[in-house]
């Protein structure tokens, strides 16, 4: 059975991490790390404020529905390290974003160690993020709209890497 990772890199909404968590859960993701400024929810020696880290927790609880209990995660700020260290125990890195170079999902060979990075909700992932990975993969859009929402293009991704 592939090895599944997704690394949440930069989202802001609480509601879509919730989302990304029962998605993840689902498709047998063997870990999310959150990644940047993503919320994360109430983690054990937890330093940020208590107030701040509990209403993050109860907003990301609404959708995750308890699969934030349920599937090992890990917020690591550092993005570049975490790519780094996943690469080095010989994960390839492949961001779900539209580019010069990336290739459509649907003729994307899966290899059986992948960690798929999703970035920010409206502007996709960062240059300096996307010249780490190891390749990157698009859905062809073909109405009018010229992205799908974070979570549903993961989910997608997710769904590719598992049954392909």
């Amino acid at each position: 059975m592939r090895n599944i990772i997704l690394i949440a890199h930069n989202l802001r909404s609480t509601h879509n991490i919730g989302s990304l968590l029962r998605t993840a859960e689902g498709l047998g993701v063997s870990k999310l790390y959150m990644t940047g400024y993503t919320p994360y929810p109430l983690a054990p020696n937890d330093d940020r404020l208590p107030h701040i880290a509990r209403k993050l927790d109860q907003q990301i609880h609404k959708t995750a529905l308890d699969a934030e209990t349920l599937i090992p995660w890990q917020h690591e700020a550092d993005v570049f390290k975490t790519i780094a260290d996943l690469q080095s125990d010989g994960f390839s890195i492949v961001a779900v974003e539209q580019s010069a170079t990336s290739v459509p999902l649907a003729t994307f060979q899966v290899p059986d160690k992948i960690a798929l990075l999703v970035g920010r909700e409206v502007e996709g992932v960062e240059p300096e993020v996307l010249e780490l990975c190891d390749t990157s993969v698009e859905i062809p859009m073909f109405g009018k709209k010229e992205s799908f929402n974070v979570v549903q293009a993961a989910a997608m991704a997710l769904y590719h890497c598992r049954f392909s």
